[in-house]
């Protein structure tokens, strides 16, 4: 199993208090990740407030751009994979989009990850494109394979409803394959992956879950290409609170801005999934249900923990709590 880290590329107001993490905060937390054993750092990407943060939070938060801070973080580490989880597919032109991720896998030795989805806020998109109608859902399939054609074509059109580009020569190209997962529980989600990812990043599921999600991506994928591609990886990202007794732990993390912040996604992200049972769904409880449950995620098919979020409303406490969970979990 490996663990990943999610850093607040675009975190505060909705998983971390404001304020959590300056940009200097944020590069530390992923030296820390490194330092630590972590395989892997994911970025959130935002672009302006959601409501309900402006509700809650006087000051605004600060959205820093996921490929200018995963760029600086490969120039300060060796080994730490580099990821996106999720880079939002409406916010940006897959041309565009393209030539940020391969510089990025450029700069750090093929360290890129590229995990995306259609945004869990529609109000972000809708901010930046007042009137516009888009089905994100079918864009996002588009938007893929498009990705796919720029990464591996030496002259890539691509002709959809929802994007088109003509004769397109984008170089340089990645280091070598750098892997797109599907962000999302949704069932479109799962078919995106099956017919055109190199992985799944879904969140807050049990192993049940996961387990008949990754057979459902099997079967789609053996009949529309033959099977998965070599390498597949499923992606899981949950809430991480570890303490000494089960209550400890759940009341710690009711109090963190963590488990708002979850609350919020109940009608969107997570609408299939109970708030409720937020903690059958997570990381939350002893050190050793934890990693009985680490190992029951495995068997279910998960590769990596991805984007761990740890319960803490400062980035001290959150250091304390990934040294605890590097050397008591992993």
């Amino acid at each position: 199993m490996r663990f990943g880290l999610g850093v607040p590329t675009g975190t505060e107001g909705l998983m971390y208090p404001v304020p959590y993490a300056d940009i200097d905060q944020a590069v530390r937390l992923a030296l820390e990740a490194e330092r630590l054993g972590f395989d892997s750092v994911w970025g959130n990407d935002h672009v302006t407030t959601q409501a309900y943060v402006r509700e809650e939070f006087a000051q605004p938060p600060r959205y820093y751009d996921p490929f200018g801070y995963l760029s600086y973080v490969a120039a300060v580490t060796e080994r730490i994979r580099l990821a996106t989880a999720i880079m939002v597919l409406p916010f940006r032109n897959p041309v565009v989009a393209a030539k940020q991720a391969a510089t990025l896998d450029r700069l750090s030795g093929g360290r890129a990850v590229l995990g995306v989805g259609i945004g869990a806020y529609r109000e972000e998109f809708t901010a930046m494109n007042p009137g516009a109608k888009l089905n994100r859902g079918e864009h996002a399939a588009e938007a893929i394979q498009a990705l796919k054609a720029l990464f591996t074509q030496r002259r890539a059109s691509y002709q959809g409803r929802w994007v088109s580009f003509e004769d397109v020569e984008s170089y340089p190209k990645p280091v070598s394959t750098l892997p797109i997962l599907s962000g999302g529980n949704a069932p479109a989600s799962r078919t995106r992956a099956a017919l055109y990812g190199d992985g799944w990043l879904p969140a807050c599921l049990t192993p049940a879950e996961v387990a008949r999600g990754v057979d459902d991506i099997r079967a789609q994928a053996e009949a529309a290409r033959d099977g998965l591609p070599a390498g597949f990886e499923v992606a899981l990202q949950l809430a991480v609170c570890v303490a000494p007794t089960m209550e400890q732990a759940w009341q710690k993390f009711r109090a963190s801005q963590l488990h708002n912040h979850m609350v919020s996604l109940s009608k969107t992200t997570l609408k299939d999934q109970g708030v409720e049972d937020l903690a059958t769904r997570n990381l939350i409880g002893t050190p050793e249900s934890i990693r009985e449950r680490v190992e029951a995620y495995r068997a279910a098919g998960v590769d990596t923990l991805a984007g761990l979020l740890f319960a803490a409303n400062t980035v001290e406490e959150t250091i304390d709590a990934m040294s605890e969970f590097s050397e008591v979990i992993m």
